[in-house]
Formats: C-alpha cells, sequence, structure tokens
C-alpha cells in the first residue's frame, strides 16, 4: 500500500511538469521508380505542458501527498497493535507461571494434608470419609495444576505466533524472566494534554483523509474552469542519395489551447457536491477518531488509578488469609481444626494470591493501553520516511 501511494504521488507531482518525448527512425530504399537508393534519418523532440491555471494538478498532487503519509500512518499503527498485543501476551504469561507456582505450592499443601488424613483415618482417629475428602482436595489441586500449566503453554504459542521466532528459541529468551514477576512503569499520570492525540497514528491517518478529501474537493471545482496546454516539438531530417546529403530542421510552438467546459448535463457539478460529501464524511470520522482516541486515554488512566487503589488492600487481603492459613494448618495438625475448616482457609489463601497477581496482570495490561492509546511513541514527523 506504501509503495503504491508513493508511485500516485510521484505521478500527480510528475504532472505538474511538463512532459517532453524523443523519437527517431531511420529508412533506406527507393521511394519512387527509376529513383536511386536513399537513406533518410529523422530525429525530433515533442513537448507538451498543461499549465494549472486554476490549481486543479496542485491539489491532485496534495492529495496524494496526503494519501502517502496517511498509509504510513496505518503502517505505523499496525506496528504499534503488534508491539501493544506482544506485551499484554508476554504480562499474561508472567502472570500465569506466578498463578502456576502457587498452585504447585498448593498442590504440595494439598498433599501433605492428604498423607496426614490417610494416616490418621487408618490408625482410627478420624473417619475414612476425612481422608477421602483429603485425597479429592489434593487431585482438585493436581488438575489446577495441569489447566494452569496449559494456559502458560498457550500464552507461549501466542508469543510465538506474534514474534515470529521459534518456540524453542523464545522459551529459551523467556527461561531467565520466568523467575521474576514483570514489572510495569512506577509512574503516574495525574492528566494527558490534549496535543498528545494528534501522534496517534489512527488520528494523523484521518486527519491526511480529511486534507485529501477537501484536495480532492478543489479538483472537482477545478474542472469546471477553463484549461490551458501548451504544445511544441523540434525535428532534424537527413536526406542522402548518390552522395548528396540534404538536411531539414523544423520547429513550432504552440499551439496554445483553451478549453473551456460549456455544458456537460451537470455532471461537474454533481462531481462536486460528491466531491464535498465525501469531505463532510471524512471530517465526521476523524472526529469519530479523536472521541475514541480521547475515550481509550480516559479508561486506561481511570483504570491505572482503579489498580493502584486497589493495590494495597489486595496485599493486606493475602497476607491476612495466609496467616489464616498457616494458623489453621498448625491447629489442624494439633487436632484442633477440622479439615473442613483448613481446606476453607486454604480456599480463601488461594482465591487472594489469585486476585492479587491477576491486579498486577491488570494494571500492566491498563500501561499497556495507555501506551497504545497514545500512539505508542510514534511521532508525525517521522510519517514520511
Amino acid at each position: 500500500l506504501i509503495e503504491s501511494a508513493r508511485a500516485n504521488q510521484a505521478t500527480a507531482r510528475g504532472a505538474l511538469l511538463p512532459s517532453l518525448n524523443a523519437q527517431g527512425s531511420a529508412s533506406r530504399g527507393v521511394n519512387q521508380p527509376d529513383a536511386p537508393v536513399a537513406t533518410t534519418v529523422q530525429a525530433g523532440l515533442q513537448a507538451s505542458w498543461e499549465l494549472d491555471l486554476v490549481g486543479a494538478k496542485s491539489a491532485v498532487s496534495k492529495a496524494a501527498l496526503a494519501q502517502l503519509e496517511g498509509t504510513q500512518a496505518q503502517w505505523h499503527e499496525a506496528r504499534v497493535a503488534v508491539a501493544a498485543e506482544v506485551a499484554n501476551t508476554y504480562y499474561s504469561l508472567s502472570a500465569c507461571q506466578q498463578l502456576l507456582n502457587v498452585a504447585r505450592q498448593d498442590v504440595a499443601s494439598r498433599a501433605e494434608t492428604a498423607r496426614l488424613a490417610e494416616l490418621s483415618a487408618k490408625a482410627g482417629f478420624t473417619a475414612p470419609s476425612v481422608a477421602a475428602l483429603a485425597r479429592a482436595s489434593a487431585a482438585d489441586g493436581n488438575s489446577r495444576v495441569t489447566q494452569q500449566t496449559a494456559s502458560c503453554d498457550l500464552n507461549v504459542k501466542a508469543l510465538v505466533a506474534l514474534t515470529a521466532l521459534p518456540e524453542q528459541t523464545l522459551r529459551k529468551k523467556l527461561q531467565p524472566l520466568s523467575a521474576q514477576a514483570a514489572q510495569a512503569a512506577p509512574i503516574a499520570i495525574a492528566s494527558v494534554p490534549a496535543q498528545t492525540l494528534t501522534q496517534r497514528p489512527d488520528v494523523y491517518a484521518a486527519e491526511r483523509e480529511v486534507v485529501v478529501a477537501s484536495a480532492q474537493v478543489g479538483s472537482a471545482k477545478a474542472q469546471r474552469y477553463p484549461r490551458l496546454t501548451l504544445d511544441g516539438n523540434l525535428g532534424a531530417l537527413s536526406y542522402t542519395s548518390r552522395g548528396t546529403e540534404t538536411s531539414l530542421q523544423t520547429w513550432s510552438f504552440g499551439p496554445l489551447a483553451l478549453k473551456l467546459p460549456v455544458f456537460d448535463a451537470g455532471q461537474r457539478k454533481a462531481n462536486v457536491l460528491a466531491a464535498e460529501a465525501a469531505y463532510e464524511q471524512a471530517v465526521a470520522a476523524y472526529r469519530g477518531k479523536v472521541r475514541q482516541a480521547v475515550r481509550e486515554v480516559e479508561e486506561a488512566r481511570v483504570n491505572l488509578q482503579s489498580t493502584d487503589a486497589r493495590r494495597l488492600d489486595a496485599e493486606t487481603a493475602t497476607r491476612g488469609y495466609a496467616e489464616s492459613l498457616a494458623a489453621t494448618e498448625a491447629r489442624y495438625r494439633q487436632g484442633l481444626a477440622s479439615l473442613v475448616e483448613l481446606e476453607d482457609a486454604r480456599r480463601m489463601a488461594l482465591a487472594s494470591q489469585s486476585a492479587q497477581l491477576n491486579l498486577q496482570g491488570d494494571r500492566n495490561r491498563a500501561w499497556v493501553s495507555l501506551y497504545r492509546a497514545l500512539g505508542g511513541g510514534w511521532d508525525a514527523a517521522q510519517a514520511a520516511r
């Protein structure tokens, strides 16, 4: 698309300049009966130029340039979208691996509880149903680990598709990073300047579409006015026969032709109306893009503020439920708590840990959303590169 737009721009820019064509020919033979053999050589230059009296061709050239810039901005938008998707998938993989570590620790705890419950049941201290409940809990934990492992593998497959890297190479790159959580930017954004939205590739592309539509209106209007063309040629002829050479040079300047539209049954007026309607549509689309950009930025900021406000509460809840689980486990070993109480404490502790990790993932995704909403670091000055 970019190469096609660049070619269209070159064509439109070239139409502003005169065109020059060269031609040449050579022949040898007998031109009439009883005449000697003759050699004829011709060469010439022909020039043509349509003067841009009312700016019709300038409008077309301006539209082609704006279309090229808009196409390049759309390419940058695709790059930003891919970068954001890679970041989101990476954060999802990091959160998944942390949840997998939590699930494995939970499985180890459930397995130990099941072992103790089995010994207690065999000794006759607890009912067989208690041991059965402990075994079921351990099996449920194993199932959760298997499910979480599959989820992490799916994230890896998604990264392979997004990065086009071989899976083994990607896993090697991710291995040293899996031990720690993915960190988001530790900064706060109180407000975003309105002019920042102009660096979004989609907003810039929509603005270029408005320029294209405006130029097309000017071009359509220009077709209703006179058109002036100027031609010229320069030629040379050499005729050789029986050793005698005859040369002839010719040139002409003109004609200077003026074409004035008189009657077209309203076609040119209709073209102007259609171009103006397309311009109004482009303006409406541009306004819609700006409103959407404002919405995305505000939503990302709200999500950032929300996740930051919930962070301390989530950490407090996780610590509290972890301490409660540890105390309940100690009471269970001493026979002061039932297995049901232990399972309830474990369920709440696991849920709080999962909620905290999911909250971190939500915050990371909010940062990525803000990155994309602000244009992903793209600069409109680079559009022509």
